[in-house]
């Protein structure tokens, strides 16, 4: 069996011995030129005067093209709303590019590009949420509002009711390996190598702005040093940059961003503000909700409509709520435009009402997590239901989510039991109290909570892949499919898939770069669904080849194509073994086509977002962490001491690479909780653009005990192999590393602390203080 065993990821010893080569690893042609952007230094101002003259007259320098000289589009949007790839007379914050050179050398591109004399006229910027509001900057005109049930009826029920606004954090990608493109002229067009998540989507621009068809360009990508959303629609810049300019010198073209430019020009996860209302009855089941999510998405859309949606999918997080009004601002602003980032607006969704759970239950006087069991989705029919502190009754009947989707698959009552029992939860309460009344100076919290994630585009169409399988006479397979590696293990995934078809080792598989000629009209290599939609579409193609090979030598045989089996590296036909490479290369004499493409969309989805209803999501991912930390009263400063996770990843493709993701995950999660802040000054410059001023967590940073089980139940619905996602779910079990802090502070006075994100010693020292009370 391939599938469900632990297999070391694809690319695991290039990595480990630096063998593995990335864009700036490919050797380019000789005479090939280096690329730089000249950025802006306003954040919202008409440019007056640009003299390029220094830029040009610089050593090295062949050739500087401003947004006059794109020849076709000048457009590198993701969304409907163009968004230039150089400005166009007005510069819109501060990293933004004004004009491009070209040079001999990376070094000399970027030396010649701080040589331009631009003179300004300012205009009024906007950069805060507070600040587009008051100027009335949304994207789509206004705020959207989904609702359900009556929120007034519901407030008037609650015998307890709290409000609040938490402020979330945006956080920077921090990919190891920075935005970065190769364009190589072509006799028909233009071949690109880049690191970019989403190559049709750099097709597609690429054509744009050569004026060409999408078949006169070919985009290349072997493997990402890390993207984590960063790079969907954010290197769009740098593949036009380069295929224009090889366009108009005739020499091949490559750019990669500094780190420093990289964070100044890139886009961020959204930071929200997220005003709350919430309340429930004496039995503490919640009456009514609301929710203003405040989004600052920069200066265009790019991918902040669909992530601003998501956050709103997710406002329920885990709870039946009855009755919930959640209104979204998609705030306008002149900073870096916000984009994709694991979970897509998810955790900041899901982040704010867990907050507002322990504001209520802190009003309340009950145990936070007896409050959220009380409010869990009804337990999926057919699961086991134990019972939970206070003998809560589990509801049985199907509920529906906000936005109408039945969940019919929550298994959080049992998973969170078992959660608590193997981490021991109530005994460690019980010491963290113990701990807090003898203490001064060091409080400790202990939190637990949970995830419910939904799997799937929410723009319906991208819900689909495509895969190109050959089989050889020598029995080797290779394969490729339309998804991209960038360090999460799909391509040993897809590879396992192959394997376990043919009844094959993996080392029989072998798979290709992702191209845009061998698998066409590709989708994102996003929303958690690279194993989901490739492996069903690289299942499809060796399915089909497998059939006509179990029809030829049945047919052979003299038996039905159902008694020929495929497994242990044979193909078994009735009573007779032959190896597979055998039967391969007799199906091939016998002129059996061993080629096929595959093909895959999910089923049963639909979605309006104008209207807020319908199935975004095929199914639901599950989640539990508990975190304990401490705190330092005096300072503020904090750690993670221990993690326990029980995550539910269906019946895992690969256990070792799952529990990787999760353990990853939640690291990269407590980081956008607690070290991660984004700083911009009073004009709009991002003051945190290098690893000098922005803290990504260190190994140092981890949970000193770090636990990590998988909840091993395969997935109730038709995914491949009854697997489930385990990309970006696993990033909201941090939540409760910023829950426990929460309690921490909580620990110190009778007041409710309020914590803000990040969680930064500063912000943990000012809840301390309002939670006794001190200024």
């Amino acid at each position: 069996m391939s599938i469900g065993t632990t297999k070391p990821h694809d690319s695991a010893h290039l990595h480990v011995t630096g063998a593995a080569r990335y864009v700036d690893d490919i050797p380019v042609p000789a005479g090939s030129l280096h690329l730089a952007f000249g950025l802006s230094e306003h954040a919202h101002a008409d440019i007056t005067d640009l003299d390029l003259s220094a830029v040009r007259a610089a050593p090295g320098v062949v050739k500087v093209l401003v947004a006059g000289d794109m020849p076709f589009a000048n457009n590198a949007s993701p969304a409907p709303d163009p968004e230039p790839v150089l400005a166009e007379g007005v510069v819109h914050y501060i990293g933004q590019p004004i004009f491009l050179v070209a040079a001999t050398s990376h070094l000399a591109a970027r030396k010649a590009a701080r040589l331009a004399k631009i003179s300004y006229d300012p205009r009024p910027a906007i950069l805060t949420v507070e600040d587009a509001l008051a100027a009335n900057s949304h994207f789509e005109g206004g705020p959207v509002t989904w609702a359900r049930g009556d929120v007034a009826a519901g407030f008037s029920q609650a015998t307890c009711v709290v409000e609040g606004a938490l402020d979330i954090g945006g956080q920077e990608h921090f990919y190891l390996e920075g935005q970065a493109a190769l364009a190589l002229p072509d006799d028909q067009g233009m071949v690109i190598r880049c690191s970019s998540q989403h190559p049709t989507e750099i097709q597609h621009k690429v054509a744009e702005a050569l004026g060409c068809a999408m078949h006169d360009v070919r985009v290349e990508m072997r493997r990402m040093g890390g993207g984590f959303g960063g790079k969907e629609s954010q290197g769009n810049h740098l593949a036009i940059a380069c295929a224009v300019m090889a366009r108009a010198t005739g020499q091949a073209c490559k750019m990669r961003y500094d780190r420093d430019d990289d964070m100044m020009i890139t886009g961020k996860r959204h930071d929200f503000k997220v005003k709350y209302r919430i309340g429930a009855d004496e039995n503490g089941e919640i009456t009514a909700a609301e929710f203003t999510h405040l989004a600052r998405c920069g200066w265009s859309p790019d991918l902040s409509l669909p992530v601003c949606d998501r956050a709103m999918l997710h406002a329920d997080s885990a709870y039946f709520l009855p009755n919930i009004r959640i209104e979204s601002h998609r705030l306008r602003t002149n900073t870096q435009s916000a984009t994709a980032f694991r979970g897509f607006g998810g955790p900041q969704g899901m982040l704010a009402t867990e907050a507002a759970m322990d504001h209520l239950a802190f009003a309340m006087g009950l145990d936070p997590l007896e409050l959220r069991q009380r409010n869990y989705y009804a337990a999926a029919l057919g699961a086991s239901c134990p019972q939970t502190p206070g003998d809560i009754s589990i509801k049985r009947k199907v509920q529906t989510t906000p936005y109408g989707q039945p969940v019919d698959d929550f298994i959080l009552h049992e998973l969170t039991e078992k959660l608590q029992k193997s981490a021991e939860f109530g005994t460690r309460k019980a010491a963290v109290a113990a701990w807090n009344s003898t203490n001064a100076t060091l409080k400790k919290g202990i939190a637990l909570s949970p995830v419910k994630f939904g799997i799937s585009f929410t723009l319906t169409h991208l819900n689909q892949a495509g895969a190109l399988v050959h089989v050889y006479a020598d029995g080797s397979i290779q394969l490729s499919h339309g998804g991209t590696e960038m360090g999460q293990g799909l391509h040993r995934k897809v590879c396992q898939v192959a394997a376990q078809v043919f009844g094959v080792n993996d080392g029989s598989v072998r798979i290709t770069a992702t191209a845009t000629d061998k698998v066409p009209n590709t989708s994102a290599t996003a929303a958690s669904s690279g194993a989901d939609l490739n492996g069903m579409a690289v299942k499809a193609a060796c399915e089909t080849i497998k059939g006509r090979m179990a029809e030829f030598l049945a047919k052979q045989a003299g038996c039905a194509p159902q008694d020929v089996r495929f497994e242990g590296g044979e193909v078994i036909v009735g009573n007779t073994a032959v190896p597979f490479a055998k039967a391969v290369k007799l199906a091939y004499e016998s002129r059996i086509s061993l080629s096929s493409t595959g093909f895959y969309a999910t089923p049963e989805i639909s979605w309006d977002r104008l209207k807020g209803q319908g199935r975004p999501f095929f199914y639901f991912a599950y989640g539990a962490a508990i975190s304990e930390v401490v705190i330092d009263t005096l300072t503020g400063e904090n750690r993670i001491l221990r993690t326990d996770i029980l995550h539910d990843a269906g019946a895992s493709l690969n256990p070792g690479i799952d529990i990787g993701q999760i353990e990853g995950g939640y690291v990269q999660g407590a980081g956008w909780l607690t070290t991660e802040e984004l700083v911009w000054d009073d004009k709009g410059r991002l003051c945190t653009h290098a690893p000098s001023t922005y803290k990504i967590p260190a190994c140092s940073d981890r949970p000193r005990i770090f636990n990590v089980a998988l909840w091993d139940q395969p997935n109730r619905v038709e995914t491949i192999y009854r697997s489930k996602a385990t990309g970006e779910p696993p990033f909201m079990l941090a939540i409760s590393a910023y829950l426990a802090l929460g309690n921490a502070c909580q620990a110190c006075g009778p007041n409710w602390p309020d914590l803000q994100t990040p969680a930064t010693p500063e912000a943990v020292l000012a809840a301390v203080n309002r939670a006794r009370g001190t200024p």
